[in-house]
């Protein structure tokens, strides 16, 4: 059945609406949305320097192993305006996490690498890498060179019931010769030897989120991410709209088999789209046959019992997603109940 009480992609725009309208900060994921490696990602610059020229932009970074000066720096490099106060990362938010569980100063077992530490340090924690040392809680994070004796470490203190917090719980991390295991893979490991699990801040976690409008002072702000399982899930948590911009981990596929909490607001195919009118979704019926037809500009699909299929390909490939998902998004129906034409997820 037709659910036309939820959201759907660029429901809540008109043809000159862009996603940006009404918006007055811009947070920005970092890997896959800005850059993928070292290199910046086509049209990624330009479209947030031009977004830098009327709002505030921030950047969020679940990356626990860089410092926010390391991370404006590179960021500087590729040619965008950016100081180290507009960096948050993970390891930021999982310091507040970690102050409202242990007394000042406290010693803290860390995992992880510069900016993870470095952070604990700002806090006035003492930093410790060994068990030996009794800590008071376990934080963890990402870094290249964690190994086993580090995560050995965290499970030897975490034998007793003290707090554990991670930074994030990502599984996979984009770099230039292609995915490879994140935290979540290094975290699991110790879950597997302790038994339990951690206190998360990073994405998709509220705790990132919440510390970025804090220090932005944000009364409106829009997420621009490339994964729905963390960007997309996160900002939705939080209660901020979201852009699923198509340069990163998530593509066509994933989006049309987004989980109602992990939908986002808007779906571009590059930056650039941020500031180009977001169509209407316009849902019609078909006379003679009863299907819904789902427009978006001139691309539309045909939904006809649990058939969906391209009725008009447009002009614009991405608008084709856009009425797909839609179409998808509300039918009352499970992705894997659904007959999806190749041709909208190809």
């Amino acid at each position: 059945m037709w659910k036309r009480n939820q959201p759907t992609a660029g429901s809540r725009g008109v043809s000159d609406v862009t996603p940006l309208d009404g918006v007055d900060v811009v947070l920005a994921d970092l890997d896959g949305v800005i850059y993928r490696g070292s290199d910046a990602i086509p049209y990624a610059v330009e479209s947030i320097n031009a977004v830098a020229d009327g709002r505030r932009v921030g950047y969020i970074t679940n990356n626990a192993s860089r410092t926010p000066a390391s991370v404006a720096e590179h960021l500087s490099s590729l040619g965008l305006r950016v100081e180290p106060d507009d960096v948050v990362t993970s390891p930021q938010a999982a310091v507040r996490l970690l102050a409202g569980l242990v007394p000042a100063g406290a010693t803290v077992l860390v995992v992880g690498g510069d900016g993870l530490t470095s952070e604990v340090e700002k806090a006035g924690f003492s930093v410790t890498l060994s068990a030996e040392d009794k800590p008071a809680a376990v934080i963890q994070g990402f870094a290249p060179d964690v190994g086993w004796t580090q995560l050995a470490e965290a499970s030897f203190a975490l034998q007793e019931d003290i707090p554990w917090v991670a930074t994030n719980t990502d599984w996979t991390i984009p770099q230039a010769r292609g995915v490879a295991p994140g935290n979540g893979t290094l975290v699991s490991a110790v879950h597997a030897a302790v038994g339990r699990l951690p206190v998360v801040a990073g994405k998709p976690e509220a705790a990132i989120f919440e510390e970025a409008v804090r220090r932005f002072g944000a009364s409106k702000a829009l997420f621009l991410g490339d994964r729905l399982d963390t960007d997309i899930l996160g900002a939705n948590r939080a209660g901020i709209d979201s852009v699923l911009v198509l340069t990163g981990i998530d593509r066509a596929k994933q989006a049309l088999a987004a989980d109602k909490n992990s939908r986002p607001t808007y779906i571009l195919d590059d930056l650039r789209q941020l500031h180009e009118p977001y169509p209407a979704t316009k849902v019609s019926n078909d006379d003679a046959t009863g299907d819904r037809i789902v427009s978006v500009g001139s691309s539309a699909v045909r939904v006809a019992g649990n058939a969906v299929t391209v009725e008009r390909a447009g002009e614009h490939p991405v608008n084709l997603l856009r009425a797909a998902a839609s179409a998808i998004w509300n039918s009352g129906m499970a992705i894997y109940a659904l007959e999806v034409a190749p041709e909208l997820y190809a």
